[in-house]
């Protein structure tokens, strides 16, 4: 029989994990008390990988964030632009060269564009939390609530 363990979990620092780009920490979730928490990376006391290892059904490792699923949505992102200018540059900064800027000044110029990113990016980042809450049988989270809470 199961246990099923009421637990809040604070949103934002769930998203952080998922969202950061450090290489040097590895995030877990504490399923009996919602905790986010990280370990670098250099720790070397093996006492505390162990414990995360033996006590897999407590500590969650939380997926690292992944630079190659980034750049297909800002890709998919670029090719529904509608201005053939617009996307020309996105295009060239997306692919490196110069002499564009990064995408995020260059869409400072583009409030509206730059809003669309934004929501784009929250939706996929949305469902892929709440994808890694239900393979792990945590709980089915609403996107569209969690959206409008961040706000």
């Amino acid at each position: 029989m199961a246990i099923i363990h009421n637990v809040e979990i604070v949103w934002d620092e769930l998203m952080d994990a998922f969202t950061s780009g450090q290489s040097d920490r590895v995030y877990f979730l504490d399923r009996y008390t919602g905790e986010v928490f990280f370990i670098p990376t250099t720790l070397e006391d093996e006492d505390v990988w162990q414990q995360m290892d033996t006590g897999r059904d407590r500590f969650l490792e939380i997926p690292r964030f992944d630079y190659g699923v980034e750049r297909q949505l800002m890709s998919g992102f670029i090719g529904a632009i509608q201005d053939p200018s617009l996307r020309s540059i996105l295009n060239g900064s997306l692919a490196g060269r110069k002499p564009y800027g990064n995408i995020k000044e260059i869409l400072s110029f583009f409030p509206e564009e730059e809003e669309r990113l934004g929501a784009m990016k929250d939706d996929f980042l949305a469902s892929r939390v709440k994808t890694w809450l239900d393979e792990n049988n945590l709980f089915t989270v609403d996107s569209e609530t969690l959206l409008s809470s961040r706000m």
